[in-house]
């Protein structure tokens, strides 16, 4: 569990462990450069891993904050739940408990369904953040859009011969993204296991959850906690995002007040990945216009 020594000075890149409500969960910290700010908790998306935050949380550092991206439940090397468990109130429950160790409302970075997660836990329980970037995710998502990723992750259940297969994997989800996908970062997301094949690094049964509907199908919910929110929100949505369209974007600018959106261009449902100084260069500008000169105010 985190304690005060959270504050003290580590290595930039420290791995981090937290208690979850389920488990273990696992994250990287980089240390605040010069005036610390505050924290910044970064969650990744459904089927993804801290590693896609890597080059964000590391800014982040370098402009004052203290940067925490954290493997979800059943994800990366977090603990997977004994009891399938992968639902929006047990997500919500490992963020508050994160939170509570960390000490402080932190600034809550979340794509996806971290940023869904992040939602519904400040607008539950008010004071959990202290500003919110949610990155193309709205309440009412696109069904189609949904359905596609949720059918990447369903597919390759018998895993991959080699990375190759994994990159031309990736490479077919997403086409339009130019470059090749890095064997080394396909290795953050991807686990050699005893018979010699490649699986993705997350747990099978986060898409079949028993208890209650996953976070990125949650829309009441979602709704209702957006009603709730009060503190300082960035919506920052890829142009060509096959999730997020632009009527949903506006729907939740609708219903926060004070929030703002962003559209980055040519760039779809993975906006960090395609292009990551763009989007890094507007929530440095939101939490230098809106975060840091509201607390000093």
């Amino acid at each position: 569990m985190m304690t005060s020594e959270y504050r003290v000075a580590v290595a930039a890149g420290e791995r981090v462990d937290f208690d979850g409500r389920a488990g273990r969960l696992i994250g990287t910290r980089w240390t605040a450069a010069g005036e610390r700010r505050g924290v910044a908790l970064l969650l990744h998306g459904a089927g993804q891993t801290r590693h896609s935050w890597f080059g964000t949380a590391a800014s982040l550092a370098a402009a004052g904050w203290d940067a925490v991206a954290l493997d979800a439940r059943g994800h990366g090397d977090s603990d997977w739940a004994s009891d399938g468990d992968y639902g929006m109130s047990a997500m919500v429950a490992d963020l508050l408990a994160v939170v509570e160790q960390i000490g402080e409302p932190p600034l809550l970075l979340g794509a996806s369904m971290g940023g869904l997660i992040s939602l519904v836990a400040e607008g539950e329980h008010n004071g959990t953040a202290r500003a919110l970037v949610l990155v193309d995710v709205v309440p009412h998502v696109e069904p189609a859009g949904v359905a596609k990723i949720l059918s990447f992750m369903s597919e390759h259940a018998n895993g991959f011969a080699s990375l190759d297969e994994v990159a031309e994997a990736v490479r077919a989800y997403n086409p339009s993204r130019p470059r090749t996908p890095s064997k080394d970062g396909l290795r953050k997301n991807v686990r050699l296991r005893e018979d010699g094949r490649w699986y993705w690094h997350w747990d099978p049964a986060f898409l079949a959850v028993p208890h209650e509907p996953p976070p990125l199908v949650d829309a009441p919910r979602a709704v209702a906690a957006a009603r709730r929110t009060a503190v300082p929100t960035l919506l920052v949505r890829g142009s060509r995002s096959e999730v997020v369209s632009t009527e949903g974007a506006h729907e939740l600018v609708g219903l926060i007040p004070g929030s703002r959106y962003l559209d980055v261009p040519a760039a779809g449902h993975m906006v960090t990945g395609d292009d990551n100084d763009l989007f890094t260069s507007a929530v440095m500008d939101f939490l230098a216009e809106v975060v840091v000169d509201r607390a000093q105010d």
